[in-house]
């Protein structure tokens, strides 16, 4: 085992840990002496990363392909303005280093994939998933097993969030679950929408990441009894919590009685994912400045459908009536088939459904998808346009 000694400033910054009984100097040399990779360091990376670092966790890793943006300052709070358009991993370990200089940080400015991840992740002795989507949640998990690694997970949404313990081997030798026995299937694709869609209020991110943290000191150090086994379940909103027993799945592909998985897959294909091109396959398509000039010119009339929710049209808004898609299929009344008809939404996934759904039930052949959605427009024909 190597050895750790301590500075007299290090001792001097640790003391708080070092005079609590059930931890003292050896809980602290068992952190000094720790790797531990995170994955993602957004909203759950952001408070993970921070209390990792002052509490002394010898080596660290960040895995992020991400550049800090505007919209992450409501709740990632690693990051500051000055920080924006910055790789962030980058930024992170800037600002830990900033935190505790007595760490060693190492950055993977690249996206975690099946080709690369059992290369980055058997270094470490363990990993925190801080991930917003499913595909990773699989792979981060999937790796961890075939690598026999704890895997301390959490995820986030809304005013909702989750902490766990997975593929965790306690102290009488047994392995407990890990997200597979959770989770053996993914969702549907669009069923659960990430923050991006769907949102997070701004202090669940430092509640949910906090205890993620104490998690991964609690399975690094050995001290109290870590989840796992159990799912905790956070309702920032009723203030109200659960706790829910898990249990291994003899069906586990990975590790339950006649395993059929030994490495691993393509998780976007698994989770049902597809790419821009194929959710508008076969769609007819318009570019923002294409619209533009249209909405510019007199002389073209069309009609300009928004599928999103009400409450977005008042973050922004390029016109055109508002038939929300849950309710497209009761409004067909409302949609001209004698002229050309544009629909949008955020990001263009939605009005792709919307016209799909018109065309195959209603027999629509007038349909152009708005390519990218506002956030197209905003970024290719009017910068005053919020990019939400």
């Amino acid at each position: 085992m190597i050895t750790v000694d301590f500075s007299k400033a290090e001792l001097e910054r640790y003391s708080r840990h070092l005079v609590i009984p059930e931890f003292n100097i050896e809980g602290q040399r068992k952190l000094k002496r720790a790797k531990v990779l995170v994955v993602g360091s957004g909203g759950l990376g952001s408070p993970m990363l921070l209390y990792l670092a002052a509490a002394g966790v010898g080596n660290i890793g960040i895995v992020d392909f991400d550049v800090v943006d505007d919209s992450n300052l409501q709740r990632q709070v690693l990051f500051d303005v000055n920080d924006v358009g910055k790789l962030k991993a980058e930024a992170a370990k800037d600002r830990i280093l900033a935190l505790n200089p007595h760490i060693n940080v190492t950055t993977f400015n690249m996206k975690l994939t099946s080709e690369n991840a059992l290369n980055i992740i058997k270094d470490y002795d363990l990993i925190a998933d801080g991930t917003d989507n499913f595909p990773t949640r699989y792979l981060v998990n999937d790796a961890a097993v075939l690598l026999g690694k704890p895997n301390v997970y959490a995820s986030i949404y809304r005013f909702e969030g989750q902490v766990s313990v997975f593929n965790y081997t306690n102290k009488n030798g047994v392995l407990g679950p890990n997200y597979r026995d959770l989770f053996p299937t993914p969702p549907p694709p669009g069923f659960v929408p990430s923050c991006a869609e769907g949102g997070v209020i701004g202090v669940l991110p430092g509640i949910i990441g906090s205890l993620q943290a104490n998690e991964v000191i609690k399975v690094i150090t050995g001290i109290g009894e870590p989840l796992s086994g159990r799912l905790f379940l956070f309702d920032a909103l009723n203030f109200e919590t659960k706790t829910l027993k898990i249990r291994r799945d003899q069906n586990n592909p990975l590790n339950g009685k006649n395993p059929t998985q030994n490495e691993l897959i393509d998780y976007e294909q698994f989770c049902g994912i597809v790419n821009d091109n194929e959710v508008t396959n076969g769609l007819k398509e318009i570019s923002a400045i294409e619209l533009s000039s249209i909405l510019n010119n007199v002389n073209k009339k069309l009609q300009l459908i928004d599928v999103r929710e009400p409450y977005e049209t008042e973050i922004a808004s390029i016109g055109g009536e508002l038939i929300p898609l849950n309710i497209v299929a009761k409004s067909v009344a409302k949609i001209d088939r004698d002229r050309q008809v544009v629909l949008y939404c955020k990001s263009g996934k939605r009005s792709a459904d919307a016209i799909k759904l018109l065309e195959a039930q209603f027999g629509f052949d007038n349909l152009y998808n708005l390519k990218g959605g506002i956030l197209a427009f905003a970024k290719e024909v009017d910068n005053s346009i919020p990019m939400y």
